[in-house]
Formats: structure tokens, sequence, C-alpha cells
């Protein structure tokens, strides 16, 4: 990040070297965005991020609350009771959670091996979804700790969005809550969250402007404050002759009738574009409309940051139709002088799952919306302005403001120089909510973060060192599996087994003595005011000699089971019992690995980072492990015939995963690097073809591959007799010149090639 202030560096700390959790908020412009990014890139945690809006998850690269949890729509009422309830409202309880809601292998597991939970845009969270959460991840965890374990964040701001309770809903829930804000759960109310403010401002820098916003977010608007707003006061302003403002009302249907009567008035051919979508992507979370009407002279705004190095866009930044083609869109930005083709955006829609080789959580893109990041901005709502920046807007205030929307709304502006009042601002509905202001006193002070930092550093390695080496839950699985015997037919595959699972059984029973006396060890060493680092890495290292050569065997003992069980018809049941106890073992042996690297870390008086706690040795493991069993297999079995189809009759083909969140068109580069075509590129990506080609279009401005590689040399003898002399910033006369001769596509690589 370019800069970061001292509560996001603690809040980065927090996240990477404790086990705390943390609500981070933060006024307007504050980047809270920003550092989100950042956590998500350097935490050496198993991250989800969820919002409790389709477009919020969208927005923040996660998935939303209810399809994560798998929780129904309507209200949670934290017991055990079965209320009646009348036909307009719908309540759950933990019996109706319980016995109604099948939750998915794959969601059960991404949930089991998350260690950080980010939710999001959490303003707009109510107490009682945040409670039926923490219930669903105590149950599918088996822990009844908070959130069964899983260190949260909370992100947001309380003085924007709020939740949205109906009265009859609230009626019912009064009963049980003080307050509709997710900090009135029972859960946080047993289990606050330690509360950062991100303080320092990187949207304004007019001191006047800031401390007005101060005054109006903490309900002490001055009348003096009022005064200096209302200079900006114009109920006459030609908005059609003042071009670069947007107008903020509080009603969708008027910012929508503002934009559409704009576009009309404007002479000229209108053009429209539509999103081109694959594979799964729902249209209640598009990002933006699906069709896109447009006109030379129609003023619009970006909704996307300008993910290139060059930054020639931000989220917010309004420019004017320059010129318009079936493929091509020029912008121009007057106060620049400079104009640029718009390129378009991907937006993906993806799930979470677990890695079978690794066990760390990755996203798989489930469909892809590809559109132009622009939308028409005469207009917007103050609800739909959340997280934009303008240089110029006009404040339609005519309607009385929801708490927090005028602080929304001010606040979208870099200054007072580019406000516009269309009518005076009157104090009456402006205030925002009591029960929010007397939760921010709870903002912790520079040297309680310092404190807590030190306290829960010590507490988070000692308590990731405890878990490594507590094997109860592992050794009463390979229990229950050794006593599942029992209830097996004399002649079935599994039988033939009960030899082997009791010899694995003694052997993990055989460690759970010596492990628990390591704990006791541990606990010892961390009942101090100051811990000797030095001392826990050594007697850490001799527990690690002692103890990862037989958890490593039971791997390998799983692992070969596993290869004989996957040859035989009619063994189903009996592979996927195996392969609990393989995910639950191998976990266990990447646990020690990865304290290894932690303790090596913290002894260097390094920063614990996602870099620091992983090796090449941990992300191949279970491949290297695998192929080697595999191959031995085969050489003691020379007779086996090798079928694939049979071979793999239980399971799906694993995969090498991706190692971090590569950029989109990095991914792209690797496959081509595969010598995949862009057909096969596209169909990995569920992308277009077309959109795999602008991606090569962008390597070949990096200068990263050469036109040469991707088209033919006659192609480019002919593009180079087009392109002689042209000087023109639009292709789209080539375009119409040449027709069919070149693709759209082709025009751009080879304009490309030229810089």
């Amino acid at each position: 990040m370019q800069t970061i202030s001292e509560a996001a560096v603690y809040t980065l700390k927090f996240i990477n070297q404790t086990h705390r959790s943390i609500f981070l908020t933060g006024k307007a412009g504050t980047g809270k965005t920003t550092l989100l990014r950042e956590i998500i890139q350097t935490t050496h945690k198993n991250t989800v991020v969820v919002a409790p809006t389709g477009i919020a998850a969208l927005n923040a690269g996660g998935v939303t609350i209810h399809s994560m949890f798998q929780l129904p729509f309507g209200g949670f009422i934290p017991d055990n009771s079965s209320p009646h309830f009348s036909e307009s409202t719908k309540f759950e309880t933990k019996a109706t959670l319980r016995r109604h809601f099948r939750m998915s292998g794959l969601k059960k597991s991404v949930i089991q091996n998350m260690e950080l939970l980010i939710i999001d845009e959490v303003s707009m969270l109510r107490a009682d979804l945040l409670d039926a959460m923490n219930f669903m991840m105590q149950t599918v965890r088996k822990k009844t700790t908070p959130f069964g374990g899983v260190q949260v964040l909370f992100i947001g701001d309380l003085l924007q969005l709020p939740p949205v309770i109906r009265d009859e809903e609230w009626r019912t829930l009064k009963t049980y809550y003080k307050g509709k804000f997710f900090f009135h759960s029972h859960v946080i109310q047993q289990n606050p969250p330690l509360y950062i403010e991100l303080d320092k401002i990187f949207r304004q820098r007019d001191e006047v402007f800031i401390s007005i916003l101060n005054n109006l977010r903490n309900n002490q608007i001055s009348p003096a404050d009022v005064q200096a707003l209302n200079q900006y006061v114009n109920p006459n302003f030609d908005l059609k002759a003042n071009k670069g403002y947007i107008t903020l009302t509080t009603h969708n249907a008027k910012a929508d009738a503002m934009n559409t009567q704009a576009l009309e008035d404007l002479e000229g051919k209108e053009q429209v574009y539509k999103a081109v979508i694959v594979g799964d992507f729902p249209d209640k979370i598009y990002p933006v409309d699906e069709e896109l009407k447009l006109k030379v002279g129609a003023q619009v705004m970006f909704v996307k940051n300008d993910l290139s190095f060059d930054k020639k866009y931000f989220n917010g930044k309004m420019g004017i139709i320059k010129s318009l083609s079936k493929d091509e869109i020029l912008v121009h930005f007057p106060e620049e002088n400079t104009t640029i083709e718009v390129e378009k955006y991907e937006w993906e829609n993806i799930r979470y799952k677990v890695d079978e080789l690794t066990k760390e959580i990755e996203e798989e893109v489930l469909g892809t919306f590809v559109h132009y990041p622009i939308k028409l901005a005469w207009a917007i709502t103050v609800h739909k302005s959340q997280g934009l920046t303008f240089d110029k807007a006009a404040l339609d205030v005519s309607q009385v403001f929801l708490p927090g929307q005028a602080y929304v709304a001010l606040s979208r502006l870099r200054s007072l120089n580019g406000l516009i009042l269309l009518s005076p601002l009157r104090m009456n509905g402006i205030s925002n909510d009591q029960d929010v202001m007397d939760y921010s006193l709870n903002k912790a002070s520079e040297e309680v973060l310092k404190n807590s930092l030190h306290f829960e550093t010590k507490n988070f390695i000692h308590n990731y060192l405890i878990n490594t080496f507590d094997w109860a839950e592992l050794a009463q699985e390979w229990r229950n599996h050794k006593f599942s015997y029992n209830e097996s037919s004399d002649v079935s595959v599994k039988s033939k087994q009960a030899t082997w699972a009791a010899k694995q059984l003694l052997i993990i029973d055989g460690l759970l003595d010596p492990s628990q006396k390591f704990i006791v060890q541990l606990n010892k060493i961390f009942n101090t005011e100051t811990v000797d680092l030095y001392h826990v890495s050594e007697r850490f290292t001799a527990a690690y000699n002692y103890f990862i050569k037989p958890m490593d065997d039971l791997v390998f003992e799983i692992l070969w089971k596993v290869e004989e069980v996957k040859r035989v018809s009619k063994a189903k049941a009996f592979y996927e019992e195996l392969m609990v106890l393989e995910e639950l073992q191998v976990k266990a042996v990447l646990r020690l690995m990865k304290a290894k690297l932690l303790i090596e870390t913290v002894v260097a008086g390094e920063t614990i980072s996602k870099e620091k706690l992983t090796s090449d040795v941990i992300k191949k493991y279970i491949s290297h492990k695998t192929e080697a069993i595999q191959k031995q297999f085969k050489e003691l079995n020379v007779t086996l015939i090798e079928d694939e189809a049979d071979a793999n009759r239980y399971t799906k083909k694993k995969k090498e995963t991706k190692e971090t969140k590569k950029s989109t068109v990095q991914e792209t580069y690797e496959l081509w690097l595969e010598n995949n075509t862009i057909a096969e590129i596209a169909a990995i990506r569920k992308f277009t073809p077309e959109t795999i080609l602008s991606h090569l279009t962008k390597l070949i401005i990096t200068k990263t591959i050469s036109i040469n590689d991707v088209l033919p040399e006659d192609k480019i003898q002919d593009l180079t007799e087009a392109f002689y002399g042209y000087k023109e910033e639009s292709i789209s006369p080539l375009k119409e010149k040449y027709g069919d001769k070149f693709s759209w596509e082709e025009l751009r690589m080879f304009k490309a090639s030229l810089n």
C-alpha cells in the first residue's frame, strides 16, 4: 500500500499474529477497502470474505452470508423455542436450523478449515443474522467458542448504511435484542471485538470541510457548520450548462429518471452495449445494468478503479463520451484534456472450496460478468454512491435524509469547492443513531492497542502450538473408524482391513500421552510475563523431531490404503471414511510443518505473514507423497493393468492449485505459456475468446509477449500497411474502412504493438 496509517499497521499485526477478533471502522475515505485487499493478500490464514448483500460481496471479492452459511431469509431467534408467527413474518430458531438446514459437504469443509472470517459492510449486518452465523459455525466446527473458534474481522462504517428490519419483525426481535446493529448480537455482547478506527483521511484535504464532516458524523454539527454549508446553496443551478456535476438524490426512481431524460435530450444515435455473461452469474448480483445505453456527449462515471499501472481512472471518476462504435468507447476527461478507450472489466462470481492437496481454502470461479465499468452519471442515489469519490456533486436534499445519509452524501466529495446544495440543509432528521454513537466510545487507545498486541501475540503463539499437538479429535476419529468394523459385514471389503485399522489406532493412541505432556510443558513456559522464545524453539524442535515421523507414517498408511480401495468396486462408503481420516491426518502434519516455520519466524524477530508460513515442501507435501505411493504400489503389483477410470472410480482428478490470487491477465498468460489455444483458455477461465484476446493485448502493451506470438506473419504485414501514417485516437475509422478483413481484437493488438 502506498500510504498506511498507524491503525492500519496495528490491524495487519492483529490479523497475522493474534487470534483476537477486530472491528475495523473509519470515516469515509480512510482506506478501509484498500486495507481489506492488503489483508487478503498478506495473511497466512485460511480466509473467507462474506457480506450481507450480493453486490457488497461481489465488491469485496467474497460471497453472501446467506449462501456461505446456508441460512434462510427471515429473522432468527437465539434460542431453541418453536414459537408461533404470523404469515407475514418468518423466524428460525436454533432448533429449526438444526432440523431443517442441511449444509453441503463443500461448505462444511470450508467452515471447518476456516481460520479468518472477514465480514465486510458490517453496518448492514443485523444482530440476529450474526447470532445465526455464530450458531452455524459452532455446529459445523463442533466447538462452543465464539464463531467455533474462528477469528473474525468486522469491517464497516456504522454511520453509513444501517441494517433493515421490518416493523413486524422488530416487534418479535425486540424481546431478544436491545438494538438491530451487529454489536447488539448476543455473541458480540458477550465477546466484544477490539475496536480499531482508521482516522487518516485520504479523500479530503480541506481542514474546514473535514471538521464539518466530523461534527456531522458525531451529532455535534453547529449553526456555524450549517451556515458554512449553506453558502453553497444554489436552487437554480443549471446542471446541463455545468458539465461534470453529478446529482446525489435519495430515491432510485428520481436518479433513473434524470439519467434517462438527460440521455434522451442529447442528439445523435444511441448505442446499446450488453454484458457478456459466462457460467453461473445470478442477475441479482449484476454489478452494473446488463444493458448500457450511451450517446456521444453522455456524462458517465467509472464504477471501478483502473487496475493497470497507468491508473487512468478511479471509482467515481467522471468523463464525457467522445466517440462510440459497436466495439469501442472513448471517454474524454475535460479537466485533464485526455481521452482514453474504455476497456471491459471482469467480475467473478466465486465460491470457496478446500484444496485437496494443501487443505487451504481457495476460490472457484462459477461464472463471469464482463462489461464496460461505466454508467450514466447525471444522477445517483446516496445509497449507491457509497465508496465513490466525486470532484463535483449537486446534493438534492429536498427529501428528509435518514440518519447518516447527509454524512454519506457530503463525504463523497473531495472538497467544498465542488459542492452545490440544491436546497438549504436543515438539521431535522439528520442526526445519527445514538446506539452507534455510544458504541463508538469503545474505540481502543494507542496504549490499549500496544499492550493488547503484546499479550494477544503471546497467546496466539501459545495456542497455535497447543492446538498443533492436540490430537484428541484426530484420535477419536481413528477410534470411531476402528469400532465401525464391528458393524460391517464379515464378507465386505472393509471387514478385511480390521487388523490394519487396529494397528493404526495403537500408533495414534501411543502419541496422545507424550503430546499431552508436551502441552503441559508449553503451558508452564508460557505462564510467565516474559517468554524465552529460544527455549520454546529448543523444546518445539525436540517435540517436532519426535512426532513428525509417526504422524507422517500414518498419512502414508492412509494413502496406501486409499490406493488399494479405490481399485475395488462396491467400496465407496469405505473409501469416503478413509478420506475423512486422510483430511484430518494430513491437516495435523501440515500444521506441524507450519508451526515449525512460525517458531523460526518469531525467533528471528520477523513479521508473521503468508510468505513466512509456507514452503514448497508444505505446498507439495500431499502430491509428492501420493505420486511416490502410486509408483511404489505399481512396482509391487507388476501384474497390475492400470485402468485410469477404474483406479479413479471414487475420485475427482486432483489438480495443483494457484499459489496466490493472481491478476486476471497473469492467469491467462500462464495458460498461454502452457500452449493452450485462445478457445481453450476461454473455456478454462469461463470467459469469451474476445476477453482472452483483450488480455493478450495487455500483455503486448507490457511487452510480455510479442504480436508475432499471436498473429501470423501475413496478417501482421496487412496490418502494418493499414496503420501506415494512421494518427487517429479511435480505430473505428480503420474498422469501417477494412470491414471484416480485421477483427477489433486484431486492430487493438497491432495498435498496442506500436507503442
